[in-house]
């Protein structure tokens, strides 16, 4: 079968590999759906934190099951799912503290492992959840959706509340929905014209430069060490911060103003416990996901084309799909 390996920063190549063999309390998967993440692009970039080359990326997949050992979450051949990338220990303080998201060991496939760029896949059966109702494509999207939602539950959002959202990339509208389902007053703070417009058509109001008011709720999902300090700039007297983005090396900001203003920060790592809520969400029909896929390309054509995604001014969000010739 046909496996698309990241070699280096900027070099993709094919390989072939045998159809992988389960181990105890793996599920054999077919993928169907990968989506392509920010953390694919900077790792193709080289400016990923926490990667080593070479590696086989794809952690955002909607998958068929195709063999299941006897399990107690339901799963069988047939099922569609959406896979959790995130593997844990269960047993640091992290996990202790029920933050598996934080888990010192913790090793996301896709990143730290191998992922899904390639047709059969091996993956812990308690990282499947299944829908029957959702789409391939809903299922890919869970795991980006799952960032946005662990990062309002991080902020204590309540309804009634102001937020401003910087950055219109999938993260920055993952975090929008699930600000505007806990019923704040969301604006979005984007640069790209584009990407204002895909915005506006959600209904949501997009500023082009800072906000002439302070926000008690800022999200920034830029991954910009430039943006991210001036995050600092647009939150009110005891507002909240949260870094939904990182980057490689260190940011600033203004301790004056920071205490000034008494200003809560907060990071947000991964997702926790949100794959099942999101997955109801969308069966309901309270997140739309229609919009977020502009761009698809075939696994065989990663080599050839991926370079070329970050050049796409009207990208949201690229899918790539793994066909029958890739076995």
């Amino acid at each position: 079968m046909r496996q698309i390996v990241l070699q280096q920063p900027g070099d993709f190549q094919e390989q072939q590999a045998e159809r992988p063999k389960p181990a105890a309390g793996e599920a054999l998967v077919r993928v169907h759906r990968i989506g392509v993440c920010g953390t694919d692009l900077h790792a193709f970039a080289g400016r990923q934190p926490f990667f080593i080359y070479p590696r086989i990326l794809g952690h955002e997949l909607g998958v068929e099951v195709v063999e299941a050992p006897p399990n107690d979450r339901g799963i069988r051949a047939g099922d569609r799912c959406a896979v959790e990338p995130y593997i844990n220990c269960g047993h640091c303080r992290a996990c202790g503290l029920n933050r598996p998201n934080c888990c010192e060991s913790s090793r996301t496939l896709g990143v730290h492992v191998d992922g899904g760029m390639q047709p059969y896949y091996r993956v812990p059966v308690r990282l499947l959840h299944k829908s029957d109702k959702l789409s391939l494509d809903q299922l890919a999207l869970v795991e980006t959706l799952g960032i946005g939602f662990h990062a309002v539950e991080r902020s204590g959002l309540e309804a009634g509340e102001e937020a401003l959202v910087v950055g219109a990339g999938p993260i920055g509208l993952a975090v929008t929905q699930f600000a505007l389902a806990r019923g704040a007053n969301v604006r979005v703070l984007e640069l790209s014209e584009p990407r204002r417009a895909f915005v506006e058509k959600l209904g949501v109001e997009t500023l082009a430069s800072p906000p002439g008011e302070p926000c008690g709720v800022v999200f920034d999902a830029t991954g910009n060490s430039k943006a991210m300090e001036a995050a600092f700039d647009y939150l009110a007297t005891a507002g909240r911060l949260i870094f939904v983005g990182l980057v490689l090396g260190r940011i600033s900001f203004d301790d004056p103003l920071f205490h000034r203003r008494e200003m809560t920060v907060l990071s947000s790592r991964n997702s926790c416990f949100a794959f099942p809520p999101i997955i109801e969400m969308i069966e309901q029909g309270r997140v739309d996901t229609s919009p977020w896929i502009t761009d698809r390309l075939a696994l065989a054509d990663v080599p050839r084309d991926f370079a070329s995604l970050r050049q796409r001014p009207q990208m949201v969000k690229a899918m790539v799909e793994v066909g029958d010739g890739d076995f």
